[in-house]
């Protein structure tokens, strides 16, 4: 099942990058839609900026043992969600990276998940919506949950570097292409997550829909299409 999974996912490689990037303007767009006013962009704000103060007094070793572990788990992630079973999972002892063993040869998406998939930011708003069934979203979760972006948005900034060996198997070119808008994206649907739930991620998933079609519509106009 894994090698249909991989030839699949290896054929969206190039058409998922180039129409990602064909949105940019529809992100970058986007952001117009956030009342960043509101008191839950407030506290998120709050918890954003807290998570870099944080991050000064905790100790290096620890913060980097983290990231590791997180890394090596998205990959896993997307290994098991394309049908291939893990097979083990290391962090070095020095903190110099880790590994993770699957069966099978992978896929781009494996690979370069980390660079752009908030894994722990997915497991909190999973979290946040198990408790918004038993208590109504406050102002403390919203900084909770702002912490987790400022995460993301941290880790992805340091691992995207030239020593980075993940980053050479898929290629620059297609980093490139692909990584910015996805990160966009991602960022997007956290901040929509913020305001509404999933409710909000399927609202801003069709804004950047609409916006794809105006847009779109202007190029094949000025093209004479």
């Amino acid at each position: 099942m894994h090698k249909i999974a991989d030839k699949f996912v290896e054929l969206l490689k190039w058409p998922v990058a180039v129409g990602l990037f064909l949105s940019l303007p529809a992100f970058i767009k986007s952001v117009d839609a956030f009342n960043l006013a509101n008191i839950r962009y407030i506290a998120l704000f709050a918890g954003f900026l807290f998570f870099f103060v944080a991050r000064t007094m905790m100790d290096a070793s620890a913060r980097t043992t983290m990231e590791v572990l997180a890394h090596e788990m998205t990959h896993a992630f997307f290994a098991v969600l394309t049908f291939h079973k893990v097979k083990g999972l290391r962090i070095n002892p020095d903190d110099s990276g880790g590994s993770m063993s699957f069966e099978g040869d992978g896929n781009w998406l494996i690979i370069i998940a980390p660079y752009f998939f908030p894994l722990l930011g997915m497991i909190t708003m999973i979290i946040i919506s198990f408790y918004q069934m038993f208590a109504p979203m406050n102002v403390l979760i919203n900084g909770v949950y702002g912490f987790m972006l400022g995460y993301h948005i941290d880790t992805v900034c340091s691992q995207i570097h030239e020593k980075q060996t993940d980053l050479p198997k898929v290629g620059y070119p297609f980093c490139a292409v692909f990584l910015p808008p996805a990160n966009f994206w991602m960022v997007g649907c956290m901040m929509a997550f913020n305001s509404r739930g999933w409710e909000g991620v399927w609202m801003y998933t069709g804004l950047i829909w609409d916006l794809d079609k105006k847009y779109l519509g202007y190029l094949f106009n000025m093209l004479g299409f």
